[in-house]
């Protein structure tokens, strides 16, 4: 594994192909008062890209256009937190998403354990540490653990991507689960408009 270090944005030229793992790491859960600190991604070649977003960071144009880019899906372990996030913080909305949550509970029906490390210990055989979830992300100087930490949360999406996917199918699923993928972007904006926990389809 290794693991490339990117202050401010992704460097130029850098091509992820069809599918890219994403995820976040950011100073608390509040969409509210907490900020964006990290954007790791991942080819699903073994490799992870961290990109360092500070309050001086600038626009990070490559980050955006990979996070808009229609032609490349972005595979995120609870999207609708990150999309909102990057929708607030960076302005874009990215898409499109296959989200392994969504993925998990549409199809790991037999379990109420739909969180990363219980995902993918069952879909890619991996033991992921969760040492570090709690951490100082806005730290000016990160240590080699924060980074194992930020790293492993991508590398492994991919697999459990194709797993939960061919779950989906065989369950007779996944378009379900694609209309929940595609409504990611408007339940981001409910949450950050101000409705997080109002169910809007409820008779009451």
């Amino acid at each position: 594994m290794a693991i490339h270090f990117h202050p401010g944005d992704l460097p130029d030229g850098l091509d992820f192909g069809p599918r890219v793992a994403v995820d976040t790491e950011t100073q608390g859960l509040s969409l509210v008062r907490d900020r964006v600190c990290l954007v790791q991604l991942s080819a699903g070649d073994g490799d992870a890209h961290i990109v360092q977003l500070t309050r001086d960071s600038g626009d990070c144009p490559n980050l955006k256009a990979l996070l808009a880019d229609r032609a490349v899906e972005k595979i995120f372990h609870f999207a609708r937190f990150d999309v909102a996030m990057l929708l607030r913080d960076l302005g874009v909305e990215t898409g499109p998403v296959f989200c392994t949550k969504i993925a998990s509970k549409l199809t790991r029906t037999y379990t109420d354990r739909h969180g990363l490390k219980d995902v993918v210990r069952e879909i890619a055989g991996i033991e992921l540490s969760k040492q570090q979830q709690s951490s100082d992300w806005a730290a000016a100087d990160l240590t080699p653990a924060q980074l194992e930490y930020a790293a492993s949360d991508v590398l492994y999406l991919h697999k459990v991507r194709d797993g939960l996917a061919a779950m989906l199918e065989r369950e007779d699923r996944m378009a379900l689960a694609q209309a929940c993928f595609d409504f990611l972007p408007a339940r981001a904006r409910l949450d950050l408009g101000g409705w997080p926990e109002i169910d809007i389809f409820s008779h009451s």
